[in-house]
This record gives structure tokens, C-alpha cells and sequence, in this order.
């Protein structure tokens, strides 16, 4: 038998002393990572009573690929919907202990005469608090339900965003050659501008190829297939500068908002434990316990940094937030400590060469500390509210802990401040689509046509074919860009509220045009050598035809249809499944029912009929002795009792005549919903216009409910609430009834009003 390979041998000894620590400190009631890094250290080479790793190369890799699996989670627990519905408080809190602890992370570096580098990777771990950490310490101290526990998660989640964008921006400084300004707007300009790119395109593409194969998608092949989903963007997010794992979270937050995220979460949760275990172990590996010594004071000076740090610029950044005093005391000081993100900046900064092997462990070290102290700080903000309060001036108390209600938290935005945000929305969004297609259609399409028509006089036709697919390409894109929110509320309102309002009103849309005109403009200007005045008047005239198509009006308009329906997948899926009210409906009707031999399934052929009808008897040989329904049981049925989902079944018969008919019950259940987004329920109204067969009938006999499967909900009279129709009330030319059905029974039902 062949030599066992070394990397095999290491991750045995790995896991099993990752094991046994971990268990160690399930018992003790402390955070599993922090038992992943003593594990490290007790298999690393440091530690020379034990065994120890042999191949640090290959466990590198593994590591690299756990944090890449760790942001591609992080990516399915994140949505973009969930950030802006947050509101600008936690934003504020969240940006201001960053900087705040960026800053004095790097004056502690320099006061111990740490290299520029070493100082701004220090900045970055020290205002990274952790969200696992955190949380375990709320859990543990009974607090996760408090108010201010909710706060503090809601700014974690925005650390954890701002330290993929700080990653990449720390690998643009290290790679370049200083910290400045332009190179640091530089990087958050690309990352922006790839990031709406990727989370547009994927909303576009992902969501619909989920739809499309979602019949052959078992629980395997969906894993293969999101595991392949993240490697690629991983891969993509590298080629274009990027980092591996800002790619990964990229493409969780893109899944995130499809109808399977739930089930891909749980898939792929053990294969993230495992390499996410991995990588914790590799931290431990770089702890040397004669730099720990070396660096003993630069550690406590660091832990009592993070301690006062956190409890003082953490409370002001949450008061700035809107917070009260006391609130916001105990929100900052529960931030006290630095965890998982912290060394994966470290580790970045190792990898990269722009760090020295000290700072590793020391960081490593004053995590550990910090941990330990966390819930010690989190009972002292009480105290020391108290403590400040006994000693402050009683009105200076009063102020500050009123000082959420006088803080300018405001949900309402004026009509300019609504209209001018959607407009900016949407050219930002349409433009990056634009420059995306130009940048393709110039990179590929365009050599490859100059090598299909080589040759000068074909030239052109290269370049004159290239740029009319890329003007048809973006065309969509730019109609939308210059026509959107024309027609809106907000613009109505403003243009007829006054006619100040109509000139900046009107330079908006020309604001929009001059941007459209452009994008036409620097395609003929790289394509061609017109002059300047027939280039701007080709893009004014293509940016009209573009207005005047209703061809590419529809196509815009089915684009965007398209990018709504699969960004509000998830949510249709949770109206549908009931787990979330639909946007018509004013409560659910739940049902607590309990389960017993035999669970009748919720998509059963079965419920909703009598036993005399399933004639169980007859086809089985068995016998329904009880029914278990909710709190009552019903003994001995009779032949009209009707079987209802969840109900629970006590069966008589032999194990041959059981064994049928659980067979029956499992398999005689409705086919699974694959589309599921046509399910969703609209609310329109429609008019009875002149010719319309429905005019004299009554509602019974126009069909609207048992033809059509739609339900009249009420006749508009012009007042302010509908009334309602009785089956017996006969429709009468020009009324106005206000129908809800699925969108192609309204549809067809508006096709046949129209007769």
C-alpha cells in the first residue's frame, strides 16, 4: 500500500485536536473559534510536545478557501433590501466607530514606532468587532431580545459589509505605491462600480436559471451548484483585482435574494463549519509564544485600546446614531473586542508581505483577551451609566438621554429629495449597465469582427457592424434612463405645484439626455473619425428614436419587470407558502394542529373529502378508528367526516393493509409548485365599458369567480371606502369593481370585459 499523502495526516491530526479543544470549550461556555485557535497552537510548530503539521502550504490553501466559504455565508445572511430599510442611524454608528478606531489603532502603531503598513492593517483589525462573539454573549447573558442587543447586531452587520470593502481596499494600498487619497476614491470607485454591475447582472441571471432547472435540483446537485456559483465569482472578483472572498460574498448576497437561499444556507453550512475550522486552526498555527512575550506590553496596550476605545468613541458613535445616553453606553460597550474578521485582515496582510510575522500572533493574542472580557464589559455599561450619571449635572444627563428624540431621524423625504434619489438610482444603475456592454463589445466583438472583415475598406464594416449592436444592445438601458420617473407622482406634483418647479424639472431630463448622448457619443468618437458637431448630432437623433420606439420601450419595460420579479422571489415564495402577508391582505388565519400515526400531508388529493368518498375500507382493508384535529379528537368517524391537512390518523389493519396505505397517503399528494412567481396575487381595478358581456348580469352569472378564478372585492362609488357587491347585484355600464387573481386569470378576465 502506497505512503499516505502528508496532507491527509495533517488534517486528521487537525480535526482531531480541533475536536477534542472544542469540546472543551462547549463545556466552558466559550466561543468556538477561540478553541479552533488553541488548537492551532497546540499542532503548530511552536508547540514541540506534540505533534505538529507538516505541509503548511497545503494548509494554507484550505484556509484561503474556508474564509472565501465563510464570506460566501456571511453573503447568504446579507440583503441589500434589509441595509436600506435600516435607515440612516445605524450607517451613522457603524462609520463613525470604524474611523474612530482606525485612527487610534494606527497612533498606537506609530507610538511604538510600527512601520505605515503595519499601522493601517492594525487600524482595520482594531475597529472590526465580532459579530459570532457578540452574539454568543448576548445568548449566554439572556440579553439577545433587549433593544439595544438588536442595535448593536444591526451595526455588526454593517461592519462585516464595510470590512469586504476595506479588504479591497487595503489590498489596492499594499499593492500600490502609498495610502493617498486619489488611489484610495480610485479603489472605491471600481469596487462600487463593480459591485452594482455583478449584483445587477446576477439578480438578472441567477434567479432565472435557478427557475428554470428547479425541477432537476435535488439537494446535491443544488450544493454542486452554489459551491460552483461562488468559486466562479471568486475566480472573476480576482481577475478583475479583487479578492477572492469579496467575490464569494458577492455571489451569497446575489443568492440571498432567491426562492432557494433557505435551503442553500443549510446545504452548505457543514462544508463552511469545516473549512471555516480550518482556517481558525491556521491562525493558531502563527501564534509564537516568544513574540507574545516580546510584544506583552504592545498587547496590553492594544487590549486596554479596544476596551476604552470601544466604550467611548462606541457610545458617541451610537448617541450620533440617535441613541440615548444610557442605550448607547450599553451598545459600546458590548463592541469590545476584536474577532474572526480581524484575522482575516491579518492573514490578507501576511499573505501580501506588507506586514510583519509580529503583528499576526499580538492580534491573535489581544482577540483572546478581549473575548474573555466581553461579557464582563457588557454587565459594566449598566454600572458605569450610573456611576456618570451620579457625577454629571443633572441637566446635562436629561439632554443626552434625550437626545434620540432631538436627533434628525426623520423617515419622510420631501417629493424633490424622492424624485432626485430615484433618478440618481437609476442613472448610476443604467449607466454602469451601459459602460458594462460597451467595455464586452469593445474587448471581444470588436477584434473579432476586424479578424472576420480584415482588410481597410472592410475596417469599417467591422466597426460600423460593432457599434450598431452595441447602440442596440444599450439602447434598453439608456430609453430607461432618460424616460423613467417622467411620469411619476412626484414629478407631476412638483410641475404643478408651481412653475418654479418646471425648469429644474425640465433640466433633470436634459441632465439625462447630455448623459444618453454621451454614451452614443464615445462610441462613434472610438469607432469613427467624425467630426465632434455630426457625432453629438448622430447621439441626439438615436436618443430620440430611442424615446419614439415603443419596441425598445417594451423591451425596457420587460427588463426591469424581470430584475423585480427575481429581486422579490423570496418574498412571493413567502406570500404563497403563507409565511409572510400578502401586500392586499389584512391577517392570516393560522392553524395550531397536531400530528399522530398518520399525517395527513398538506398537499394531500385527499383533504377536503369524506371517508365515505376515499372508501378506505374497500381499497385498503383498514379501519379509521380516531381523528386527532387541534385540541379535539374525533372517535369513530362516520362516512361524512372530511380528512383536512395535518390531521392525525389512528388505523386499524394488518401491516400489509398499513404498509398500502401509507404508500397511498405519501403518494397521492399535488405536484410541486415549479412557478411559483406566476402565483402571486394581483389587486386591479376594471371598468365596465359599453359592449362588455358582463353589463345586466349579476355577479353570480358573469362567472368573474368560478370562470375565471378571480374575487370581486368591491365596487368604487366615489366615496372612500368600496362597496361591497352582492352576488345578486347586476353590473351596469361604467362601473368601476376592483377584482384580485393571479396575473393571467386578470388577464383573461380583462379580455373578455372588453368583449
Amino acid at each position: 500500500m502506497g505512503e499516505l499523502p502528508a496532507l491527509i495526516k495533517d488534517l486528521a491530526l487537525i480535526l482531531m485536536v480541533a475536536g477534542v479543544v472544542t469540546l472543551v470549550f462547549k463545556k466552558l461556555k466559550q466561543p468556538l473559534v477561540l478553541g479552533y485557535v488553541v488548537a492551532g497552537f497546540l499542532v503548530s510548530p511552536h508547540m514541540p510536545y506534540l505533534a505538529s503539521v507538516v505541509d503548511h502550504q497545503d494548509i494554507k490553501t484550505w484556509a484561503d478557501i474556508g474564509v472565501m466559504f465563510l464570506l460566501f455565508s456571511l453573503g447568504l445572511d446579507f440583503s441589500f433590501k434589509k441595509i436600506l430599510k435600516m435607515g440612516a442611524s445605524p450607517i451613522i454608528s457603524t462609520v463613525t466607530i470604524i474611523f474612530c478606531m482606525m485612527m487610534l489603532g494606527i497612533c498606537v502603531g506609530q507610538l511604538f514606532g510600527w512601520s505605515k503598513m503595519d499601522c493601517i492593517f492594525l487600524g482595520g483589525m482594531l475597529a472590526m468587532s465580532s459579530t459570532t462573539i457578540i452574539y454568543k454573549a448576548f445568548d449566554d447573558l439572556g440579553l439577545r431580545q433587549q433593544q439595544f442587543a438588536g442595535l448593536v447586531m444591526s451595526v455588526l452587520i454593517l461592519e462585516d459589509i464595510l470590512a469586504i470593502v476595506m479588504m479591497v481596499m487595503l489590498s489596492a494600498i499594499a499593492s500600490g505605491s502609498g495610502a493617498d487619497g486619489g488611489q484610495m476614491l480610485t479603489s472605491v470607485l471600481k469596487i462600487g462600480f463593480f459591485l452594482v454591475l455583478w449584483f445587477v447582472v446576477g439578480i438578472f441571471a441567477i434567479p432565472l436559471f435557478l427557475r428554470h432547472t428547479r425541477k432537476l435540483m435535488n439537494n446535491e446537485v443544488l450544493l454542486v451548484v452554489s459551491l460552483g456559483l461562488c468559486c466562479a465569482m471568486a475566480v472573476l472578483s480576482t481577475e478583475v483585482g479583487f479578492s477572492s472572498a469579496f467575490g464569494a460574498f458577492v455571489m451569497g448576497s446575489i443568492l440571498a435574494e432567491t426562492i432557494e437561499a433557505e435551503k442553500i444556507i443549510r446545504l452548505v453550512e457543514p462544508v463552511k463549519n469545516l473549512f471555516g475550522a480550518i482556517f481558525f486552526v491556521s491562525v493558531g498555527m502563527l501564534v509564537d509564544p516568544k513574540i507574545l512575550v516580546d510584544y506583552a506590553i504592545p498587547i496590553i496596550a492594544l487590549v486596554m485600546t479596544i476596551l476604552v476605545g470601544q466604550a467611548v468613541f462606541g457610545s458617541f458613535a451610537f448617541m450620533l446614531g440617535g441613541e440615548s445616553l444610557k442605550s448607547a453606553m450599553r451598545c459600546g460597550f458590548s463592541m469590545a473586542q476584536i474577532g474572526e474578521f480581524s484575522f482575516i485582515i491579518a492573514s490578507l496582510g501576511l499573505s501580501l508581505g506588507v506586514i510583519g510575522n509580529f503583528l499576526y500572533p499580538v492580534v491573535v493574542a489581544v482577540s483572546v483577551i478581549t473575548t474573555f472580557l466581553t461579557p464582563y464589559m457588557i454587565r459594566l455599561a449598566t454600572p458605569c451609566y450610573n456611576a456618570l450619571e451620579r457625577r454629571l449635572p443633572k441637566r446635562w444627563v436629561r439632554s443626552l438621554n434625550h437626545f434620540a428624540t432631538n436627533h434628525p431621524n426623520s423617515t419622510e423625504q420631501s417629493k424633490w429629495k424622492k424624485l432626485l434619489l430615484a433618478m440618481g438610482r437609476n442613472m448610476l444603475i443604467y449607466s454602469i449597465l451601459s459602460a458594462a456592454i460597451i467595455a464586452v463589445m469593445f474587448t471581444f466583438v470588436l477584434p473579432f469582427m476586424r479578424r472576420l472583415l480584415p482588410g481597410w475598406e472592410l475596417h469599417w464594416y467591422a466597426n460600423a457592424i460593432t457599434g450598431i449592436l452595441t447602440v442596440i444592445f444599450i439602447s434598453p438601458f439608456l430609453r430607461a434612463m432618460v424616460m423613467k420617473k417622467n411620469h411619476s407622482e412626484e414629478f407631476h406634483a412638483l410641475w404643478e405645484e408651481s412653475n418654479i418647479n418646471r425648469v429644474p424639472l425640465i433640466f433633470t431630463v436634459l441632465v439625462r439626455v447630455i448623459v444618453a448622448v454621451g454614451f452614443i457619443f464615445y462610441i462613434c468618437n472610438y469607432l469613427t473619425r467624425f467630426s465632434n458637431a455630426v457625432m453629438i448630432t448622430i447621439g441626439v437623433v438615436v436618443v430620440i428614436l430611442m424615446v419614439l420606439s415603443r419596441t425598445i420601450k417594451n423591451r425596457s419595460i420587460k427588463l426591469e419587470r424581470l430584475f423585480i420579479q427575481n429581486l422579490r422571489s423570496r418574498d412571493i415564495e413567502a406570500q404563497v407558502h403563507g409565511h409572510k402577508r400578502p401586500l392586499y391582505e389584512g391577517k392570516l388565519l393560522d392553524r395550531d394542529i397536531h400530528i399522530a400515526d398518520f399525517d395527513v400531508p398538506a398537499d394531500s388529493l385527499w383533504m377536503g373529502r369524506t371517508l365515505k368518498d376515499l372508501n378506505l375500507g374497500h381499497k385498503f382493508g383498514v379501519h379509521v378508528s380516531s381523528i386527532l384535529r387541534a385540541n379535539r379528537r374525533l372517535n369513530i368517524p362516520d362516512g361524512d367526516d372530511c380528512l383536512y391537512p395535518g390531521d392525525r390518523l389512528q388505523i386499524i389493519g394488518s401491516d400489509d393493509q398499513l404498509t398500502a396505505f401509507r404508500r397511498a397517503l405519501e403518494t397521492e399528494v399535488q405536484e410541486e409548485d415549479y412557478e411559483l412567481e406566476k402565483r402571486e396575487m394581483k389587486l386591479r381595478s376594471m371598468v365596465i365599458a359599453g359592449g362588455s358581456p358582463f353589463i345586466g348580469q349579476t355577479l353570480q352569472e358573469s362567472g368573474i369567480r368560478h370562470q375565471y378564478n378571480c374575487m370581486v372585492v368591491g365596487l368604487e362609488e366615489g366615496e372612500e371606502n368600496l362597496s361591497q357587491v352582492k352576488p345578486t347585484y347586476r353590473f351596469q355600464k361604467g362601473d368601476i369593481i376592483w377584482v384580485v387573481g393571479e396575473e393571467e386569470a386578470i388577464a383573461a378576465l380583462l379580455k373578455a370585459k372588453a368583449g
